[in-house]
């Protein structure tokens, strides 16, 4: 059973695109089916967690928006972030579903039990990956792979009845 599921930032949850304004503001688009998918698989009891390369205020702020407590920015080594997560939670490899797609992400993927990625992910992480996006980074592909992982364990339904209007 998977218990914690990390994301990668850019070109996961974003298109991956940098966005600069003249006045040097950064912007990232997220997009809300994912939100929503994060949002049911922690009111199941799911932890998740966000590993990323760069730190930006937005991703901070979008992830306390989805309730998620674990925000690591700036990190170049995924892979003891993810081991403190680990110990702090109790829960080991075994229980760890990871989406990435880039060349920063892979040492950390190939320790996970579960690994997905968008579909405009490089060749070695597509390589590695027990679950490929139909969609790109950014357009719904962790969604998907949070539906994937709650229909294998069978929770998908919970979600469905959460939102169906009860018969009277």
């Amino acid at each position: 059973m998977i218990k914690l599921i990390v994301l990668d930032v850019d070109g996961t949850l974003t298109d991956g695109k940098l966005y600069i304004s003249n006045n040097g503001d950064e912007m990232k688009a997220f997009n809300v089916k994912d939100g929503l998918g994060i949002t049911q698989a922690i009111s199941l009891e799911k932890e998740v967690a966000i590993i990323t390369g760069k730190t930006s205020l937005l991703v901070e702020k979008r992830s306390k928006e989805l309730g998620i407590k674990e925000i690591h920015q700036g990190i170049k080594d995924k892979v003891g972030v993810l081991n403190n997560i680990l110990e702090k939670y109790n829960i080991d490899y075994s229980n760890v579903a990871y989406m990435g797609d880039d060349l920063i992400d892979l040492a950390v993927m190939k320790k996970c039990k579960l690994t997905g990625c968008p579909k405009d992910s490089v060749d070695e992480i597509l390589n590695i990956s027990n679950f490929i996006s139909t969609k790109n980074g950014g357009d719904g592909a962790v969604r998907e792979f949070i539906e994937y992982i709650l229909k294998s364990e069978n929770l998908w339904e919970q979600i469905i009845n959460n939102f169906s209007p009860t018969n009277q």
